[in-house]
């Protein structure tokens, strides 16, 4: 798939999300929302449509807006337990390891709308290393699109926005990252609706090059 235009970006630290971006869980997320959607009578394919990228709660207040959020929260907490004992199908986006290994000595953190449980539960089952800088569920007080997760990853990597690239593949996730004032790679098919800066069909596409003066620069590959 083409990269929209620019095909390079330069930054000075890394925010990365992690469900379709780093790995895939695809598998996972539709059968435990299958069963959701199944136990509240909606349509199992309209709720897919607008389960990535948020907390499972935010997910929820959308397709249920008049259901009290404490009932949200408390399936929330189900959902997550659900998911982190479900591994079947987690697998790493194609060119993650090489990625995560190519960045290593770089300024980078997760920002993921999955707790801490899950998140380490889905690193390691697609055997990628998890970030010493991490943003969770329990980081935040607003689930993307909210910007606060990715806000708060650049402050804990000392960084200010603008100095900081987001690589999401969810439009909720593509609108914080501009909520924030960042600069977005969009990473597989779901991103490419969302007229991300650089959009690449997986983490193959991209090259990752630090500079003397502690720049990166990130390359779509033709």
């Amino acid at each position: 798939m083409a990269a929209t235009t620019p095909a390079t970006l330069t930054a000075r630290a890394l925010l990365l999300d992690m469900d379709g971006t780093l790995v895939n869980s695809d598998a996972v997320v539709e059968r435990c929302w299958r069963r959701w959607a199944d136990r509240q009578g909606l349509d199992a394919a309209e709720v897919l449509k607008v389960v990535h990228g948020r907390q499972g709660y935010a997910t929820m207040a959308v397709l249920l807006p008049d259901r009290p959020m404490a009932e949200n929260h408390a399936d929330n907490r189900v959902m997550l337990a659900e998911e982190t004992a479900d591994l079947d199908g987690v697998v790493p986006v194609p060119g993650a390891p090489a990625f995560m290994a190519a960045i290593a000595d770089l300024p980078h953190a997760l920002v993921t709308s999955a707790d801490r449980a899950l998140a380490a539960a889905r690193m390691g089952a697609a055997a990628l290393r998890m970030p010493e800088t991490r943003i969770t569920a329990e980081s935040v007080g607003a689930s993307k699109p909210d910007p606060e997760g990715f806000l708060k990853g650049a402050a804990a990597l000392g960084f200010a926005p603008a100095d900081c690239v987001v690589f999401e593949d969810s439009e909720a996730g593509i609108q914080a990252g501009r909520a924030a004032g960042m600069r977005v790679v969009g990473v597989g098919p779901r991103a490419a609706a969302f007229a991300p800066d650089v959009h690449v069909a997986d983490l193959t596409r991209l090259r990752v090059e630090p500079a003397a003066d502690g720049s990166i620069t990130l390359t779509v590959l033709a």
